[in-house]
């Protein structure tokens, strides 16, 4: 995306020589003759940088005066200060208040574009090291794990609509990785650069849920608040769990997110702000709606788009890729060798139903990789699962025998090989090879039981 620069001088041939070469650089930007006009763009919208001049005539505030207050409300913002009457002195003091760089009048073009270019690549990282921070063992993987149909279905359903800036919603039961699938689509687009903020709307669920969001000015402490609407500014907010939202929060977000202006608590500037808003929920939406816990108007501004992710026991033949990306990943965390997960473990894994989805998943191997002999190359066997994994798993198959006895012997012999190969498949993650040899069959054999009993390989 194109970024914003605001030039703030009170010669006008000077904004226009700058605004000029920044432009024919492609990028966009904004003028201001003076702290009145300048500080109006800022509250509306803030832009990427400033560049801002320290002496200013017919203003109610100098450029140090302004620097202070960008650095009070927006820090995030690198600001150029420039002068032709410019001292070390006057250098130090902007620098000292917290302006990226000082540029003296006259100056060159290629000094002008190189102090741009480093102050919002400077700014980028210190936003990408704050959201890496933030994320410090919840990071996903940069891509969806597993080749089940399910997962590659969601792919090519991400990989349609990241390049768009349609507002997207995302359903699926609560752990199957849905912010994941947010965070996808956020870094495929053309806001990748962006900040990804979350909001967590059960959080939001308070008396302050107006302030949070919309941020607040003029209020008791007289401090500004920016509010997650202004901080996803060019980037993209994710409300988790959008159902959770107040009725009255609900209300104000449906002219919002179709008009991405707003006020903030207490203030009179109409504020604008340039942000892709993804949703989700673990939620039926229809039901919802039905039982007013949802507006449908909010449901139909959200849902331009709607993705599902699927839950882990839909796609148990992701198990395994699955596991071992988490033992990659929790051995990086921990400094130490991943360690190797048995066959009968993976299979144990593969039979368990998965109520907490692939986050449950992701808890376990963090279990395993905890308390497992670092010092042993053995494979983990099936006992160092917990037990609720292994009740689970025997639960499974005890289900299926019950099942099979409430019917006549030929009636439940066909029920027991359907939910046996069913089992089978999903063991072995689909592959018919390595299942053929476990259940003693050749491959075009089983191929014709698996058709005859309404199954196939994914």
């Amino acid at each position: 995306m194109n970024e914003e620069i605001l030039v703030v001088d009170d010669e006008p041939d000077i904004r226009s020589l700058i605004s000029l070469t920044l432009e024919d650089e492609g990028f966009v930007t904004v003028q201001a003759a003076n702290a009145q006009e300048a500080r109006s763009v800022i509250s509306s919208r803030p832009p990427s940088c400033i560049i801002l001049d320290i002496w200013m005539r017919d203003s109610d505030m100098d450029g140090i005066d302004i620097l202070k207050w960008v650095q009070d409300l927006y820090p995030e913002v690198p600001v150029l200060m420039i002068s032709g009457h410019g001292t070390i002195e006057t250098a130090v003091q902007a620098l000292r208040f917290g302006a990226h760089d000082f540029i003296e009048k006259p100056f060159k073009t290629e000094r002008l574009l190189l102090t741009v270019r480093r102050a919002l690549q400077q700014s980028r990282l210190s936003r990408e090291n704050a959201e890496l921070k933030a994320r410090t063992g919840q990071a996903g993987p940069r891509d969806l794990i597993g080749q089940s149909s399910a997962v590659k279905q969601l792919q090519q359903a991400i990989d349609r609509v990241a390049p768009t800036a349609s507002r997207v919603l995302i359903t699926g039961p609560s752990g199957s990785g849905k912010e994941m699938a947010a965070r996808l689509i956020h870094d495929r687009s053309d806001r990748r650069e962006g900040p990804f903020i979350v909001a967590s709307c059960a959080r939001l669920n308070t008396a302050h849920a107006d302030r949070d969001l919309f941020g607040s000015e003029g209020l008791q402490s007289g401090r500004r608040v920016i509010g997650l609407f202004e901080q996803a500014h060019r980037g993209t907010l994710y409300f988790d769990e959008v159902c959770e939202l107040p009725a009255a929060i609900q209300s104000r977000l449906v002219r919002t997110v179709a008009e991405q202006n707003f006020r903030r608590v207490g203030g009179n500037t109409e504020v604008s702000t340039d942000v892709r808003v993804i949703s989700a929920s673990s939620q039926d939406l229809q039901a919802a709606i039905a039982d007013d816990v949802l507006r449908e108007d909010l449901y139909y501004r959200l849902g331009v788009i709607s993705l599902s992710v699927a839950p882990l026991s839909s796609r148990r033949e992701d198990i395994g890729a699955l596991a071992r990306h988490f033992v990659s990943e929790f051995a990086d965390q921990l400094g130490c060798p991943p360690v190797k997960l048995g066959e009968d473990l993976l299979n144990a894994m593969r039979a368990y139903r998965w109520p907490g989805s692939v986050r449950q998943l992701r808890n376990v191997i963090e279990t395993l990789m905890i308390l497992a002999d670092k010092s042993s190359d053995e494979p983990l066997g099936v006992q160092a699962l917990p037990q609720e994994i292994l009740s689970g798993s025997e639960q499974e198959v005890r289900s299926v025998l019950e099942k099979s006895l409430s019917l006549p012997l030929r009636e439940a012999r066909e029920e027991f090989e359907r939910e046996y190969m069913r089992l089978q498949l999903d063991k072995f993650g689909g592959n018919i090879s390595q299942m053929a040899k476990f259940v003693g069959m050749e491959r075009s054999a089983l191929h014709r039981k698996l058709k005859s009993l309404g199954l196939q390989a994914s």
